[in-house]
């Protein structure tokens, strides 16, 4: 790890060593549990190799290109599946529906198993090949568990995954054609979580789950490293993320500072956060102060259905250090937000995906957001990993006999009779 300085508690700001191996410590001694560390690079040296000219030569078309800002060894083995350099899309359509003066997706969706989680996954597999480790855990909802799976099996790993109950099956069919070991938990996500997290320990897996491991947030980071390369090094007004554990938001806002502190952006985004309103502990710590109060999750999006949250404190960082906001959105805004997405931008997102548009509309709507702002929409997951809940949310389809008795009167409801 040629660039990386050391670890980072966020609570006590102590400094600890970084093991190229990615085991050793993975939070703070003195804080316990609570002490999330973050990886410290010099970006001073970073600055001498990773600059405008070099990027723009560079063929690598994935988060790899990014690799002086990852915290892998130089000659270690990377997955071959496609991870990062994903789509930014303009959304005119849904951007006046919306309500604001530009939209862009950055659809998550093209990576290899259909996730954002993509990023963090192909990083734990690569540091679990450092760590000559055979076998990689993970406690996840879903999104995170098939991209763990998917990475795994072409770095020719192991995968065992801790499910909670309540997962889509699209997910976890996902996970089994991957040839993961899925143990499906008769309890919550927080159950799977410690339950994964002992058996890590005991029989000495690699543990993927980001809320504890550092190194693999920085995959995450990688988004907030495309949109500044692809927006042409000018920053959106806002940027809108969902948020579970928070580490995604925490991820894309790092990625966005490492660009200023690189000196090859001026001015950052401004980064709003969105929670479900059954479960959004960590906007309750940004507008309350505090570690949070755990809460029962309920609610259609999965992905960031997290009740006991590790990573509030980078999450609510990364935010007031934006200057941006969180906010809260029904799970009727989300359903709504998958319709309308998929009908005037053609992206068909999952409900933790949908959920960082619902977000920005309500936000315009209650003059957080800028009618005239530019923002950035991150589209987490494709909609096809959870078919269930996109059924819920668009019915069933029209019912016509083979001679077409009534079709006229069904286009005609549609107002589509006219070509």
């Amino acid at each position: 790890m040629e660039f990386v300085s050391s670890l980072q508690c966020v609570l006590c700001d102590r400094l600890y060593p970084a093991r190229a191996s990615g085991l050793g410590t993975r939070t703070c001694p003195r804080c316990g549990i609570e002490g999330i560390l973050e990886v410290q690079f010099d970006y001073q040296a970073v600055a001498r190799r990773l600059t405008r000219r070099v990027l723009a030569a560079r063929a690598e078309r994935s988060q790899w290109r990014y690799r002086q800002l990852l915290p892998i060894g130089p000659a270690s083995r990377l997955p071959d599946l496609a991870v990062g350099w994903t789509p930014l899309t303009p959304a005119p359509a849904l951007a006046r529906h919306i309500g604001v003066g530009a939209l862009l997706l950055k659809d998550e969706g093209r990576n290899a198993t259909g996730s954002l989680k993509d990023r963090a996954s192909a990083l734990g597999v690569v540091k679990a090949r450092e760590a000559r480790r055979k076998v990689i855990a993970c406690a996840s909802t879903g999104n995170a568990a098939s991209s763990c799976a998917g990475m795994a099996a072409s770095m020719g790993l192991r995968s065992v995954i801790f499910l909670p109950e309540g997962s889509p099956e699209p997910k976890v069919t996902q996970l089994l054609i991957f040839g993961a070991t899925v143990l499906r938990v008769r309890g919550s996500y927080e159950q799977a979580y410690l339950l994964c997290q002992q058996a890590s320990e005991r029989w000495g897996w690699y543990n993927r789950n980001c809320a504890i491991n550092p190194y693999l947030v920085e995959g995450k980071k990688t988004a907030g490293l495309e949109i500044g390369e692809q927006l042409g090094w000018e920053a959106p007004d806002w940027v809108a993320v969902s948020v579970g554990d928070g580490c995604t938001i925490a991820g894309v806002w790092k990625g966005f500072r490492e660009w200023k502190a690189l000196g090859l952006m001026e001015r950052l985004p401004r980064m709003l956060g969105v929670q479900p309103e059954g479960a959004a502990p960590v906007t309750a710590c940004f507008r309350e102060g505090g570690p949070p109060r755990p809460v029962e999750p309920h609610t259609m999006a999965d992905s960031i259905a997290v009740g006991a949250p590790r990573n509030w404190k980078k999450a609510v960082r990364a935010v007031s250090e934006s200057g941006g906001a969180m906010i809260e959105v029904s799970d009727g805004e989300i359903a709504e937000a998958m319709r309308y997405t998929g009908r005037l931008a053609g992206v068909f997102a999952e409900p933790a995906a949908a959920a960082s548009v619902a977000g920005l509309r309500r936000a315009v709507a209650g003059g957080i957001v800028g009618r005239r702002s530019a923002a950035v929409a991150l589209i987490t997951g494709n909609g096809l990993k959870d078919v269930r809940s996109a059924k819920s949310a668009v019915g069933e389809p029209f019912e016509i006999p083979p001679d077409g008795a009534g079709l006229e009167d069904i286009l005609a409801r549609q107002e589509i009779l006219a070509g």
